[in-house]
């Protein structure tokens, strides 16, 4: 007998002998012994089975575009150990405000389902518990795990994971460049074949320019030994910060990058194929794909360092109010740590999965491009004190990509407004 099974039969167990005991404390007395008491044997037209009823009930939320696979993944949950899994979709965002006003009065979910960088937020706020995955831990890519850790503790299992990667133009650019000076040799020779955009990349946004700014050995918040961010230790202004503030400077000097395109612009120049290149993630694939374009995948260039993109990661997490938290746990742990579970997921979502038994098995070229492009990822951080972070790197890129300000302090200026924002 598995281990999940003997904890159904727990609490199957501990569910009858509540049962009998309520009974027997409020049965009513013996009838008196002269009184007869019927028997009467029902006829096979009154003869009834009782309705089997299951041991337990776990409710899970959900993103909408992720609840189809979960579902099929608990049928046969639900048929072996007879516990009802309902899996209710919602939006996102219901999700996360939903838990946080719902769970503390006993109206939420079991278990949710959503991005790893809510778990600083659900941890303080109190509504998410520890999962234990003990050596299953290594199943996972590390960088996953780490996600979905806080203070030293695993709050999720994690599912699947989004990076951004360099998307090419293979008719433009055939070979995918290693480094950036690989980059600016083929930017040349593009340049000289009259390709007005080398290299898109969306005007003052911090999360693109992230893993430029990491490639150049630049960091956001520093790590601590357990691998969770120290908001105490700002990069924005650290030398290697300030080198890639000094080659995007010099990267819009030279032309190859330019300062106006946004989202749309960018998207639209590369499925025009007026773009050789293109810094982006899984979301703009579909619209590559109906196109017709041809494209290609592959690691952001590497600088003095490899470059390593923020990863995201979404996963399950454990309600810490659910009236199962032994089952939820066990369901999380034992279920959905299987090859077979994962690979249904996969099959479902066909995103980049962060069960490596499963990832390294896909033959889907973009889904394993991605996967490996995010191999050196790092977690979003999860602490409130990213906020800051975003409006003050995003002004600061705008203001070098506008030649508007010296680059290094523009990056200076930028750091001192995020210690000031969270010393306050």
């Amino acid at each position: 007998m598995n281990f999940l099974k003997k904890i159904i039969l727990t609490i199957a167990t501990l569910s009858i002998v509540t049962s009998l005991l309520l009974t027997l404390t409020g049965c009513p007395p013996a009838p008196p012994a002269e009184e007869v008491i019927e028997e009467t044997t029902p006829t096979p037209e009154e003869e009834t089975t009782p309705e089997e009823k299951p041991i337990a009930k776990l409710s899970i939320w959900v993103d909408s575009l992720f609840a189809p696979p979960i579902e099929e993944i608990s049928k046969p949950f639900t048929e072996q150990y007879e516990v009802e899994v309902t899996v209710q979709p919602m939006g996102m965002s219901d999700v996360h405000d939903q838990t946080l006003t719902a769970s503390p009065v006993g109206e939420g979910p079991d278990i949710l389902e959503g991005p790893h960088d809510w778990i600083g937020e659900f941890v303080e706020a109190g509504v998410i518990t520890p999962i234990d995955l003990g050596d299953k831990v290594d199943l996972f890519l590390p960088a996953s795990i780490q996600a979905f850790t806080y203070d030293g503790k695993i709050y999720g299992l994690p599912m699947i994971t989004e990076n951004l990667a360099l998307f090419r133009n293979t008719d433009l650019v055939p070979e995918a460049p290693k480094t950036w000076d690989e980059f600016v040799e083929i930017a040349e020779e593009l340049e000289a074949e009259g390709i007005e955009y080398r290299l898109l990349l969306q005007q003052g946004d911090a999360y693109h320019f992230f893993p430029i700014q990491t490639s150049f050995g630049g960091y956001v918040f520093g790590q601590k030994p357990d691998g969770t961010y120290d908001p105490s230790d700002i990069g924005i202004d650290s030398p290697g910060s300030l080198a890639s503030a000094q080659w995007l400077d010099m990267m819009v000097k030279e032309g190859h990058i330019k300062a106006e395109v946004d989202f749309d612009t960018a998207r639209s120049l590369f499925v025009e194929g007026k773009a050789a290149m293109y810094i982006t993630g899984p979301w703009n694939i579909p619209f590559f794909q109906e196109s017709g374009m041809p494209y290609a995948i592959s690691a952001i260039p590497a600088g003095t360092e490899e470059a390593k993109p923020f990863l995201g990661v979404r996963g399950l997490m454990v309600n810490s109010f659910s009236k199962e938290l032994i089952l939820s746990k066990t369901y999380l742990t034992e279920w959905w740590t299987t090859e077979e579970s994962m690979q249904k997921y996969y099959d479902g979502v066909k995103k980049p999965c962060a069960f490596l038994p499963v990832q390294e098995k896909i033959v889907d070229p973009d889904i394993a491009a991605l996967g490996e492009a995010g191999m050196y990822a790092m977690p979003m951080p999860a602490i409130p004190e990213m906020s800051a972070f975003w409006s003050a790197m995003g002004d600061a890129i705008t203001l070098v990509l506008q030649q508007q300000k010296d680059p290094v302090e523009a990056f200076k200026t930028a750091a001192e407004q995020v210690r000031t924002a969270i010393e306050e």
